[in-house]
This record gives structure tokens, sequence and C-alpha cells, in this order.
């Protein structure tokens, strides 16, 4: 529809090169032409020129002038097509979605075939799962265009994606006729691989079999095609050409686990030697594949196994193979094999030393790198059972054999690690990287084991190796979305009580997860393009789930960890200062220490300010000129949208604190975990059904290791409905109705809180996680009791059940933080680490110390330099945090400690 005040001839060809300028994103010429035309009198308030002049300035990053022309050019000419679809490019531009949708509609309704328009508004709905509306859209498109590939396929996808797979493969059918070019080969064979997709989903097997028959020779994917055809064979129980398909596919790739599973449910063996017989003729075609010779380890017991597993170890052994542990670690779980495996590699280390033999009755000789591997092997594997101190013994063994090997030095500090003493732990792996500079996972792992012994400028300069020049490691780390380094940094700011820190962490690494899915916005038009159809509804599906990743859930259980600590105790200013101070000294001192602390962090900042302003001149320099400005605009943006001290003074932190768990609860439901943060932010909002709820669910999920978790907030939660007297008629009768589903059978007027407790008490008598939790509920319930508290409490030995270091670390933190039990006794806090260093001998955190370490959190309290925000350390001492190659930069990876951390 033509715009209520046309242009005449001069000014629209100036017009239409404005279009063209923010097509080729030159804004500044652009901006010249729209003010050329607005200069004339006659025109000065034209709404279509208004608009374009908006939309160039946005671009050129002054975003309240640009909104504040198009809204004036939209005023002036509310039925141009042009300015709804401009208003509409701006509200893009700023993630307002929904609105940019709202503002496509109203252009569509002065121009409803505008196909610029129609184009962007079904990006946005598919960006924003409207897929109702983003099928109605594409079925426009194909009736305006349906001479283009695109609208075929993007009107195929949207009946997809709504589970109308009928009419997905009739538009494609239909769509396939047209394609007769033999230059698309690749995009023809994708697009009859998604139509074949679409096929099996809709459970139609024998035609998606018959589809891949007959289109076999277009499909250029001959590994895809074979294991789609044997999986489809296998549904319509064809076992005979299923079976010939899986040999097919082994004897293109023998180490595929996958296919061996495959055979076994075509042969379905009915014991145990027929199952083996498979292994063994694949074996004897493949006598070099190692899948055959281990896989039957799986299943297979007594003589027989000790029979393979000799086989097996000595093979690997001689050949050399690090990962030996990580291949026969999932058999760790049958005690009679791990036993086995102990025998067998303490007989061959005492064999290959004595006699450089595996066994004494062997006719011929290893060689003298076979028993270097076989104490590398035994080492580890007396570290996995945990027995770390023979371990550490049989590396510094294998290490004074060969200095120079650098999975021993790896190995030797991950067994400190486990022992507690991350200082030597450290230098080991420093040891192990000085070994090899160049190699960016044992880079890694040293950056990783620095942070958590507190070495961080340290750890900078080994992570700086791999970073570029004139960028420090913090901001590479934020531009690379290197997550496993933010979180491990948040870790090491929490244990020093820096809550201001930790917290930006956390939100750096939520912004990456919703950078990722915006992302995704130029995918949707890419992907149709280039008809890779079947990893675009991958791409789709992992976005939906993105959230369930495990840095998103370390990232939002440490934050909320954090909000619900300043929840308890607000954060006040001068409160690190407070927390790590010697007590000894007087108030005065105390003053003149905090201000001079305060007058070292206004000197940090300002330094800090300084560097980040150099850092970004630096990157304008490698710039081109034209876009420098809104990239300036940016990056002053995300400096300040996290700042430490903003995010620890916040006046909601439960709420802050809810927005971190709402994903979880969303992607990560089956976690005992998140139900548990679940209740504890419930508890904190005063929503009693809530608390119930996430308490059901909780039982749901609960095991042996969550259990004292599970009756902390059991009796929390009884004692809290028991002592509240403003619960509203409707709430207390649902509570009731679910007691004996959360409590059990208790007598009416009993106090369910402190019963429970007591038969807690009695039920498990000997294990410290459940004691550690009986007597935080002990303390909770009544203050009075904090003896009796610390009295069950420190009622452990190295006898005791379900003891280990890191359960050891959260009841010392605890303690120290003066959460759960209140003012701790000097006298309570020596004799607790006075026990836990007799069970852990040398661990840091009870005291032990090889040698003069001061981590840089510590050094820097002590000078005054420290100009971070918060107190106290968390419970989350060392986290989970797994590492994978795609969490290292560029991609690098090493053989040792691939699958474990």
């Amino acid at each position: 529809m033509p715009s209520n005040n046309p242009l005449p001839p001069k000014e629209k060809a100036l017009f239409n090169r404005i279009v063209k300028c923010y097509e080729h994103k030159q804004y500044r010429n652009g901006f010249k032409f729209a003010k050329q035309i607005l200069s004339n009198p006659k025109y000065a308030e034209h709404g279509e020129t208004l608009a374009m002049k908006g939309l160039t300035m946005n671009c050129l990053g002054k975003k309240d002038e640009a909104y504040e022309l198009v809204k004036r050019g939209l005023t002036n000419d509310i039925s141009s097509h042009v300015c709804w679809h401009v208003y509409g490019l701006l509200q893009r531009s700023d993630k307002k979605y929904d609105e940019a949708i709202k503002c496509y509609r109203n252009a569509l309704k002065w121009d409803p075939e505008n196909l610029h328009i129609l184009r962007d508004l079904s990006m946005l709905q598919i960006h924003m799962r409207d897929m109702e509306g983003h099928r109605q859209t594409k079925y426009t498109l194909l009736q305006l265009k349906p001479a283009q590939r695109a609208p075929w396929i993007g009107y195929a996808i949207s009946n997809h994606l709504l589970k109308d797979y009928d009419a997905a493969f009739r538009v494609l059918e239909e769509f396939r006729k047209t394609q007769q070019s033999e230059d698309a080969q690749y995009e023809y064979s994708e697009l009859l691989l998604y139509q074949n997709l679409i096929l099996r989903q809709a459970n139609r097997y024998q035609q998606a079999l018959d589809h891949l028959r007959d289109n076999e020779d277009r499909i250029l994917d001959k590994c895809a095609l074979d294991e789609i055809k044997g999986e489809l064979c296998l549904q319509l129980n064809d076992l005979k050409s299923a079976e010939e398909v899986y040999v097919g596919l082994i004897e293109r790739n023998p180490e595929n686990v996958k296919y061996y599973e495959k055979l076994e449910a075509i042969f379905m063996p009915n014991t145990t030697e027929e199952r083996l017989e498979i292994y063994d003729l694949v074996h004897e075609r493949f006598p070099r594949a190692d899948a055959p010779r281990f896989l039957p380890l799986r299943f297979i017991t007594g003589e027989l196994f000790e029979t393979r597993l000799n086989a097996y170890m000595r093979r690997q052994l001689t050949r050399g193979i690090p990962p030996l542990l990580i291949t026969l670690k999932e058999l760790y779980g049958d005690a009679s094999k791990v036993e086995c495996i102990s025998k067998m590699a303490e007989s061959f280390v005492e064999n290959l030393r004595s006699s450089n033999k595996f066994d004494p009755s062997d006719e011929s000789e290893e060689e003298a790198t076979t028993f270097l591997w076989a104490l590398s092997f035994y080492g580890q594997h007396l570290d996995a059972i945990g027995r770390h101190d023979h371990a550490l013994a049989v590396i510094d063994e294998a290490i004074a054999h060969t200095p120079t090997l650098i999975e021993l030095h790896l190995a030797r500090a991950k067994t400190l690690k486990h022992l507690g003493d991350m200082e030597e732990a450290a230098k080991a792996i420093d040891e192990a990287q000085s070994l090899d500079t160049a190699d960016r996972f044992v880079n890694c792992k040293c950056v990783r084991y620095m942070i958590r012994n507190g070495q961080l400028k340290e750890a900078a300069q080994i992570a700086s190796k791999f970073t570029r020049e004139n960028v420090t490691v913090d901001d590479y780390a934020l531009e690379m979305q290197c997550m496993w380094y933010e979180l491990e940094i948040a870790l090491s700011h929490w244990r020093s009580g820096r809550l201001g820190e930790t917290l930006k962490k956390c939100h750096e690494v939520d912004r990456h997860f919703h950078e990722i899915t915006q992302d995704q916005l130029e995918f949707h038009q890419y992907c149709i393009r280039k008809t890779t159809l079947n990893a675009y509804t991958r791409l789709l599906a992992l976005e939906d789930e993105l959230r369930a990743h495990d840095f998103y859930f370390q990232a939002a259980r440490i934050a909320i960890e954090v909000y619900i600590q300043l929840h308890d105790e607000p954060y006040q200013d001068g409160d690190n200062d407070q927390n790590n101070q010697d007590t000894s000294l007087t108030s005065a001192e105390l003053k003149k220490l905090r201000n001079k602390q305060r007058k070292a962090d206004r000197k940090k900042a300002a330094a800090e300010k300084k560097r980040q302003e150099q850092d970004r001149l630096n990157k304008r320099k490698q710039q081109p000129p034209k876009n420098q400005k809104a990239e300036d605009v940016n990056d002053l943006k995300k400096e300040d949208e996290f700042q430490a001290e903003k995010l620890v003074s916040c006046s909601d932190p439960i709420e802050q604190a809810q927005r971190f768990l709402l994903p979880l609860e969303l992607h990560r439901y089956e976690s005992f975990e998140t139900h548990h943060f679940a209740y504890r932010v419930a508890e904190r909002r005063g929503k009693f059904l809530l608390m119930l709820r996430a308490l059901q669910r909780c039982r749901k999920f609960v095991d042996e290791a969550t259990l004292p978790d599970l009756h902390l907030c059991k009796v929390r939660f009884a004692h809290k409905v028991r002592h509240t007297t403003e619960l509203s008629p409707l709430i207390s009768d649902i509570i009731k109705r679910h007691k004996v589903e959360v409590f059990g059978e208790f007598e009416d007027g009993e106090d369910i809180a402190v019963s429970l407790n007591n038969e807690f008490i009695k039920q498990y008598p000997n294990s410290l996680a459940h004691q550690y939790a009986a007597s935080k509920a002990m303390y909770y319930m009544d203050e009075s009791r904090q003896k009796d508290a610390f009295s069950l409490l420190l009622d452990f030995s190295s006898e005791s059940e379900h003891i280990d270091l890191k359960l050891c670390q959260r009841i010392h933190d605890s303690l120290r933080a003066k959460r759960d039990y209140g003012v701790v006794q000097s006298a309570v806090m020596k004799e607790f680490v006075s026990k836990c260093s007799a069970i852990f001998p040398v661990a840091n955190v009870f005291g032990f110390h090889r040698a003069a370490i001061t981590p840089d959190h510590e050094s820097v309290n002590e000078d005054g330099e420290d100009g971070n925000c918060g107190g106290g350390g968390g419970d989350l001492y060392q986290s989970n945090i797994k590492q994978t190659d795609q969490q290292l930069p560029n991609g690098a990876s090493h053989q040792q400690e691939q699958a474990t951390n």
C-alpha cells in the first residue's frame, strides 16, 4: 500500500538509496541521504524517511535518538508498512521479540504480501516457538512464491514441528518432483534424509524403509543410510536384513560399540557362551580391534573373566595405552571384578619388576616401557579404589623411573587432590605443564588446580599462554564463553567470601546461555537455504533443553546458595573486611584498617577502569572504523551490567534466587538438588504450599546420599508449620491431607519435628552425614541445645559411615561461617579439625602444609587490597564440574583423564 505522503521522483530515488545503504551496512551514507530529504521543508516530517533515519542511527549506536525518530515517523504516517517494519526491526535489535512480532503484524495489515516482512515475521515466530503462527506465515509465503525452494521447505518444517507428519511429507514429496538439478546433489541427499526422518517419527517404518531403498543411489551419506536402514529392519523384525547391514557397518568401523549392541539384539543370545561367540567371531575377522576384546568383560565372570582380562591388559600395557583405567572403569561397579583387577595389576608390577615378564612362565621378556605403563595403571587403579597413600607411592616410583612422562605427573596431581593436598597437587600439575607447554589440555588442568588452590594470579599467567595478546584472561574467557574457567573462578571467590565477584561470574555464565539462545536467530534462514534440515531440527531440540546443561546447573546452584546466604545475612558495606580481620584488634584499629582497605579498594577500582579503557582502545585499533561507536556502547553496557557491589547489595536476593531456580525446575526436574533448592527458596519466601510440593518431589528422587538433606527439610517444615499461627484454614487443611505421605504416622498433638529427628538419630547412629543433618535440625528447633548438637556432630571417627573429605570440608565451612550453629566456640572447632586431620592427615583445609604457599585471596586480605564484596564461604567446597574436549579452548584434548575429573 502506498504511503499517505508519497515522495517525488528525486526524493524517492534518495529514499531508495537509504534502503540500499542500510542493506549494505553503509549507515553513515544512509544517514546523509535521509538528512538530505528531511532538509526540504516540504518533507521535514516525512514518516518513512524519519523511520529510516532512526534505523541508521540505531546501527550507529544512538539508540535513544533512533527510537524518538522512528516513533515520530510512525506518528506522522501510521498507515505506512515501512514505518511499522522499521519499528519492528528496532525492537528486534533490542531483543524485544514479542513487540517486534506485533509491529510486523501491523505492517502486514497495510501490505499483506510484503515478502521481507513475512520472512522477518516467520523467523521471529520460530525463534519464539509460535509454531501455529509460523505455519500460517510460511503458508502465505508459499502461496506468494511457489517457484522458490525456501517456502516449500519452510512450510514442511513448520508442519513437522507441529507433528503433522503427513502434511510435512506430502509437501516435501510435491517439492521433490520439481528438483531435477544435478548440481545440488548434497542438498537433495539431505532433503531425502529429512523426509525419511519424518516418516520414522510418524512410526511408518515400512514406508521409511521403502523410501530409503528407492532413493539409495541419491543419498550420499552412506554411513547414515546404513544405520537408519539397520534400525528400520530391527523395528520391522527383519533380522536377516538387519544382520547384513550391521555386519557391513562393523566392517566399516569395528570399534563402534552401538553396532555390537545391535548385533546382540538381532541374535538374541540366551546364554553367556552364545553372547561371547558374537564377539569372538568379530575378533577373528578383526584381530586388531579393541572393542570385541573389551566388551565381553562387561558380562563374563569368574575364571573366564580373569583369563580375558589378563590378555586384554597385557596387550594394552605392551602397547602403552595411557587411558587404560578410563576404559576399565565401567567394570568397577562389580566388587569381584575390582578385586581381580587389583590382584592382576599388582602381580604384573611385581613380575615385571623382578623378571621383566608379566608371568615368570612367559618365554619372552617385555620392553622396559611396559613396566612403566604397568606402574602408571596400578597407581591410578589404587587411587580409583580409595587407596590414595599407596597410589602416591606407586606413582612416585614410576616418576623416578621416567620423570618426563606427563601422564604420571597428572596422575600424581589427581591423587594428591583426593588426599586433600591441593598445594602439592598444584605443584605436581605445574610440573606436568612445564614438560609440554604447548599442550592445551594440561594447561587447562593446571589452571584449574591452581584456582582451587587459591593461586589466581599464577593460574592467569598459565592460562595466558593460550590467549590473545593485549587481552586479559578473564576478558578472553568471557569472549570465548569458556564456562569451566568462570565457574572455577566463581567457586574460588565463594570460598574466599567474595560474594559479589561470585555472583558476577554466575551471571556471566547465565548470559552465555542467553547469548547461545539468541544466536540461533541467525540460523533459521541459513539452515533452510543450505538444506541442512536434520541438523536444524536437532539444533531446535538442543536450544529447547539448553539450560539442562551441567554448566548452567553449576552456575545456578552457586548463585542460589549465595542469594540464600544474602537473604539470611544481608550484605552491609564492610562485611568482607570484618570477616577477614583479626578479632584481636580493637575497634579503633579495625576502623583504621578498614579505612585503609577502602582507600586501596578505590585505587584498585581506578586501575581496573583504566585497564578496561586501554583494552577497549586496543580493540578499536583492530576493528574497522565504521562501527566503533556502536561497539564502544555495547562494551560499556556489558561492563556496567554486572557489578559486584550492585549484585551483592540487591534488595531482593530471594527473588534473584528464584530466577535461577525456574530453568532448573523446567529442565532438571529429575534432580533431587533442584527440588531441594526449591524448598529452601520457598521457605524463605514463606510459601507453605510450594514448600510442600518441593518436599513431595524430593521424596521421588531421594537416594542414600541425599537422604540427610531431605530429613533436614522435613524437620524444618514440620517445625515451621507447628509454630506458625497465621496459616489460613485452606493451607492447613491441605498440609494435613499430605501429613502421613510426607512425615509418616504420628499421633495428634505430637511434635513431629522432634520425633522425626530423634528417630533419625537412632536409625543412623554411625553416619557422619546423617549426624550432621540431625545436629543442624536440633539447633534449628532449639538454639539452647547447641552443646547437644555439637556433641552429636563430633561423635565420629575414621570408622564412621559416609565419611569423606568433601563432607568434612563442607562441615568445616559451615562451622566457620557461623550460619548453621551460630557462634562456634574455638574448642569445638579445634576438636573437629583435630579429628578430621587424623582421618585426612595431608588435607590442607585441616592445617597440613608441605611448604609455605600463600593463596592470592589470603595475601590480598592481609595487605588490605581486596576490593571485592561479600562475606562468608560456601558449602560447595569443590564442585564436580565435568571437563570435556568441548570445554577446552580451541578444542584441545589429551588422552589422559578425558572422562574423569
